[in-house]
């Protein structure tokens, strides 16, 4: 039996691997700030997730349209870099919300926390990556 995998099936492939490889590098930086300004600088996890998300975003701008995303080219990089960071800043919202419900109300440990989060807003971030930076 013969299994038939379309051009565009194996683009998309080739591109969420690549994505997942960009976003792993982006929250193994990510994480790697929220540890070190949580647990050795005693900053509270809602305000070191904020500067972790500043940090790691800006290396995962850079890697998405590069090497990513077909970029949309007849988007000014301006347009396409403020659409970026608009759907960043909702993704980090929900991240933020998340982590208010797992931790305070739920009392989940604040890196299992993390990882959940991170989860759920990687499947946001293709999506919408997918949609406005694309041709």
């Amino acid at each position: 039996m013969t299994i038939r995998i379309k051009k565009s099936s194996i683009k998309l492939i080739k591109q969420i691997i690549k994505f997942v490889i960009v976003g792993g590098i982006a929250t193994v930086i990510d994480w790697f700030v929220y540890y070190i300004l949580y647990n050795h600088l005693n900053i509270s996890p809602l305000i070191a997730n904020i500067i972790s998300f500043c940090v790691s975003v800006i290396y995962n701008y850079t890697a998405s349209v590069k090497w990513v995303f077909a970029i949309n080219k007849e988007k000014s990089k301006k347009r396409m870099f403020i659409e970026f960071m608009v759907f960043s800043i909702i993704g980090l919202l929900i991240t933020e919300g998340l982590l208010w419900i797992f931790i305070d109300k739920l009392s989940l440990n604040e890196m299992l926390s993390k990882v959940i989060s991170t989860g759920i807003v990687m499947v946001f971030n293709f999506i919408t990556r997918k949609i406005f930076l694309e041709k």
